[in-house]
Parts: structure tokens; sequence; C-alpha cells
């Protein structure tokens, strides 16, 4: 029977997670898998980020054919993921499904509220859920690690009204533990850059439409072809403001790398194109917003 809303399973302290508690990797992981063994069937909430290809691939080494992941298709997933999502899957050897979901028709969503998250989320694992029942699978799974636990975010109040459970909080793993376990699993995101969905590129109250997201789906893809490895492209009407880390200032400075910005960018209906000085910072459109609001509403990243 799958997970119950509302039921509680373990929930980890911060301070039960720290290497404090549980210095051996090796304990963390064999933690993992007794919970995953414990579930019997389960499904993974796919994104191909870091933390769910490290579950995915526990639960398939654990459960075998009892174990998939699921990814869902939306304007706010990028091509280049969902693509990445579907190499990892065939090179896990993990049964892996594809289904439509589009939070941009979300009641709330579009209009980009600091609950956006929650919107998303509710949607999502409602959409996994009800394919869990249709397979029977048992137990449906996010990729939150403890890390997530500093911040109230609301996505994981989505995830607990409908019963997702969360293995990596419950066996104690931060984000650098998991990179490191996924290091030794030869998983090739042991060391991929953070990544949060498009629609976290939007300021707050401004409105998230399907045309705004492929603008700056296409600004980001022409950054990656420059290989630009850790950027966002965040949306200001005519503007378009541009992160990169501090140590790429020259090279997107360049006069050649600077032009090819500017006219690409310009394609898409941008005015204006700015560098950011202060560089990337994951959040950034939260420091318009009050402390408390940041404190409840933080972009999530894809996990």
């Amino acid at each position: 029977m799958l997970s119950s809303p509302g039921k509680c399973f373990p929930v980890m302290k911060l301070t039960e997670c720290g290497s404090d508690n549980m210095d051996n990797l090796e304990n963390k992981h064999e933690k993992l898998n007794d919970i995953v063994r414990e579930m019997d069937s389960l499904m993974v909430a796919f994104s191909g980020g870091v933390d769910s290809t490290f579950l995915l691939k526990v639960a398939f080494d654990v459960l075998g054919e009892k174990a998939l992941g699921v990814t869902a298709t939306a304007p706010t997933y990028p091509k280049f993921e969902l693509d990445e999502a579907l190499n990892l899957a065939r090179s896990i050897g993990c049964r892996h499904i594809l289904m439509k979901s589009n939070e941009l028709e979300v009641p709330g969503f579009s209009d980009n509220s600091p609950r956006r998250c929650y919107f998303c989320k509710s949607e999502l694992f409602g959409i996994l859920i009800n394919k869990s029942k249709e397979l029977g699978v048992k137990h449906v799974a996010d990729g939150s690690n403890c890390d997530d636990l500093a911040d109230y975010r609301p996505g994981r109040e989505a995830a607990k009204e409908l019963g997702v459970r969360s293995p990596l909080v419950e066996a104690g793993m931060s984000k650098e533990d998991i990179r490191q376990l996924s290091r030794k699993l030869r998983l090739p995101t042991w060391d991929k850059p953070a990544f949060a969905c498009l629609s976290s590129r939007f300021p707050y109250g401004t409105k998230i439409t399907e045309d705004r997201v492929k603008r700056v789906e296409v600004c980001e893809a022409v950054l990656r072809t420059l290989s630009f490895t850790q950027f966002r492209v965040r949306y200001h009407d005519e503007i378009a403001r541009i992160e990169v880390g501090e140590a790429d200032f020259e090279k997107i400075l360049s006069t050649d790398v600077k032009n090819l910005i500017v006219n690409e960018f310009k394609k898409q209906g941008f005015k204006y194109i700015s560098l950011d000085i202060e560089g990337y910072r994951a959040g950034s459109m939260n420091e318009v917003v009050t402390t408390t609001t940041i404190n409840a509403d933080r972009d999530e990243p894809v996990k």
C-alpha cells in the first residue's frame, strides 16, 4: 500500500544529520540500503540531479526491478536536463517512465507568488502517487537531503502532506555525503552543479508564461555552449541579468563572447543584457523580499 498522506516517517533533526553523529559514509550508505529495502518497492521522483540520481542508483541496486524512476516533463524543465535524465536512467539500468506535467496550468503557480514551489510539488507528487497506485508500487520518494532541513521549503510541505518519503534525509545524508558516495559509485553527477527549475529565474510577482520560460531556456543554452558551468539568466522584463562565477568575468566580457551573447539574447527579445557583478549565487531573486519570506520560500533546487 502507498504511503498514507500525513503518515509519520522518521524525522531527522539537524544535529542528527551532521558528521559528528555518523562519520562513516559507509554506515550512512548501509542505513539507506536498509531503509530502501524495507520499502519493498519504490518510485523515485527523478530529475537527473545529484540527489535523485544517487537515490535511484541505490534503489535499483537494492530492489532491482521493483525500483523505478519517474520524470515529469514540463515547460520549466529544460531539454538538456531531460536528455541527461534519460541517459542516466539508461546507464543505471533502471526502469524509467516519462509523464507529462504542466505546472503553468496549476492555479496559483504562474502568478509566481512565494508559494510557487508548493503548487509545483503538489502537482508533481500527485501525478507520481496516482501512477504508483496504478503500478502497485508501495512508496514514492524524493531526493531531499539533510541540508534542505536548514530552511522551511514549501515543496517539502507538499511532500509531507501527500506521504512522499525522503530516504536521504532518513539516512542522515548531507549534500556532501551524497556527492562523495556518488563519486564512489562512479555516478557522473557527483560533481554536477546545482540547478533549479526555470521558474526561479523570475522575480516574485512576475507572471511566468511558457514563452518567457522558453526565452530564458534559449539564453541559458547559449551560455552552456560557451562552456560556462555555473550560471543563471534572470528575467526582468526587457532586461536579461546574467549571473556567472567571478572567475568567468574576464571570459564573458571578452569581445567575441560578449558580442555573441548580446546578439543571441537580443534575438530572444531582450533589449538590455547586463552582467551582475556580484556573480552567481543561488536564490538571488530572494534578496528583494523580507528575511521571514526568504526563510519560508527559498527557491528549491532540482534534486
